[in-house]
């Protein structure tokens, strides 16, 4: 079975976290994992959708709303939940590895739910605030790993056993 690497962040993020989100997401589908992301034309979800289809990666969208203009274009299976930010812990319980870049308030609830015993994925937290980067180190130590951007992300990565 492919394992389904989702990659999380904010719809208003940085030019940092879009340019990480791109270079995660090209990573990821070249070395032929599945992108989940929730699946909006905007943000870090449509910058990783992006990144993986430079590289003819496979994605995948949960979305929280039935509204086809607001898709991405580079989503090739398409999951609409109708859940609004509900689709959050489909989109942490979906994800062999959640990959945030970025925070936000969304961004931390799938951070969080990541991180609870029904899910216990390992996180990599990508280019995000100090002070999100310690309290979930403080909440799972073991789970959680920091990165500056996208390079140390990638390093991270393939030291981890996905």
């Amino acid at each position: 079975m492919q394992k389904i690497i989702g990659i999380m962040g904010p719809n208003n993020a940085t030019e940092e976290n879009l340019r990480d989100a791109f270079e995660i997401g090209k990573y990821i589908a070249d070395k032929g994992y599945v992108v989940l992301t929730g699946r909006l034309n905007v943000g870090i979800q449509n910058e990783g959708l992006k990144g993986a289809k430079t590289s003819n990666g496979l994605t995948i969208g949960i979305m929280p709303f039935n509204e086809p203009d607001k898709f991405s274009q580079y989503v090739d299976i398409p999951i609409i939940t109708n859940m609004r930010s509900g689709r959050n812990y489909i989109n942490a319980l979906s994800s062999n590895l959640v990959i945030a870049c970025g925070i936000d308030k969304g961004t931390i609830s799938e951070i969080s739910l990541s991180l609870v015993n029904t899910a216990k994925k390992q996180v990599i937290i990508v280019g995000a605030i100090e002070e999100a980067n310690k309290l979930f180190k403080i909440l799972d130590s073991e789970n959680v790993y920091i990165a500056k951007d996208y390079k140390e992300c990638i390093n991270i990565f393939e030291k981890l056993n996905i």
